[in-house]
């Protein structure tokens, strides 16, 4: 018989939620961040039971990992170059496993070991629905990243390849849309990788930073991929009030990755890739290709406010016609 949070109380199950934490850390109502000259970038997502993840698809430890990496991604887009921690809002309904919650925080930490910070705190509470609330703490480095940054000329690059996590939830949901689909091991292997433990892209930043040419300001445009390639550029062209050309030849799919229109959508458009996604200047953009293996050139920013079209065709690419691919469960 599995112990259920009702059946533990708030006071055992806070005890129990400590040893994730620093001895002493969760002793008390606030958290004191030790003084420090670079500003502070803060960031909360949340992730709902239905929406966000389901028992069959997220093991409870990937629903902690995926938790923090959202986080940390949005901050690495704007450009934090360390994480001080998070703090940690559990919403669950008294009958949910102690077991289910175990496995939650573990991901946590698996994540923060891997990428830096610690639980700093937070709140439990009953309700009707699983749900967990996240806010991570990081330190700006020399080059805050605004989607309102982007600049006519720039060239437009991501971190990596996306799709994987589209498709990666489509193989562990048995799909309709993949019957008779012969795809290699390799690409299954690094879909379901990607979708269930995603990386935040603090590295890639790192490398960004540290090739910069030394002409050039501290001036990027930035965001990442949260909700999908597509919209992470039309955020980028909406704050800057800016227009976009994207070369359809160089979509950033990954190898071996299969032709169609599904599969340029699921590229486009399938979301939680967690991939930076920036309007360089494009000396900028040169080192960094050289720097990171995996970033791709996408495109290119331009002076026609709001319009995203594709090179050859100049055909404009309906962004709203990609919303309800957004919002397809991710359960």
């Amino acid at each position: 018989m599995k112990e259920t949070l009702g059946e533990l109380g708030e006071s055992e199950l806070l005890r129990r939620l400590s040893r994730f934490a620093p001895p002493g850390q969760l002793s008390d109502d606030s958290a004191a961040l030790e003084s420090d000259p670079r500003p502070i970038v803060v960031n909360t997502d949340v992730l709902v039971d239905g929406i966000h993840f389901s028992d069959v698809s997220t093991k409870p430890s990937d629903v902690g990992w995926r938790a923090v990496a959202a986080n940390l991604s949005d901050l690495a887009a704007s450009g934090a170059i360390s994480v001080d921690g998070i703090t940690v809002a559990l919403v669950a309904p008294g009958e949910t496993p102690w077991c289910w919650v175990e496995g939650v925080y573990t991901g946590l930490r698996a994540a923060l070991d891997a990428y830096g910070g610690v639980i700093l705190g937070g709140d439990c509470s009953k309700g009707s629905q699983r749900l967990l609330s996240i806010t991570a703490l990081g330190r700006l480095g020399p080059l805050r990243l605004h989607r309102g940054d982007a600049k006519p000329g720039d060239i437009l690059v991501t971190s990596g390849p996306h799709g994987l996590s589209r498709l990666g939830l489509a193989i562990l949901q048995n799909d309709q849309a993949l019957h008779g689909i012969d795809l290699p091991d390799a690409l299954r292997t690094a879909a379901v990788n990607q979708h269930q433990r995603p990386i935040p892209r603090l590295a890639a930043l790192q490398d960004l930073l540290n090739c910069k040419p030394e002409s050039l300001p501290w001036r990027a445009g930035g965001t990442d991929s949260s909700d999908g390639l597509l919209a992470a550029i039309q955020g980028l062209c909406s704050s800057s009030e800016c227009g976009a050309v994207l070369d359809e030849k160089l979509l950033p799919h990954s190898n071996d990755w299969p032709s169609g229109k599904l599969w340029n959508r699921w590229c486009l458009a399938g979301g939680e890739d967690f991939e930076l996604v920036l309007s360089l200047p494009e000396a900028w953009a040169q080192r960094w290709f050289d720097r990171q293996p995996q970033s791709r050139q996408i495109g290119w920013i331009t002076a026609e406010k709001n319009m995203i079209r594709w090179r050859h065709s100049r055909q404009l690419i309906d962004t709203e016609g990609f919303d309800h691919f957004r919002t397809t469960p991710t359960v």
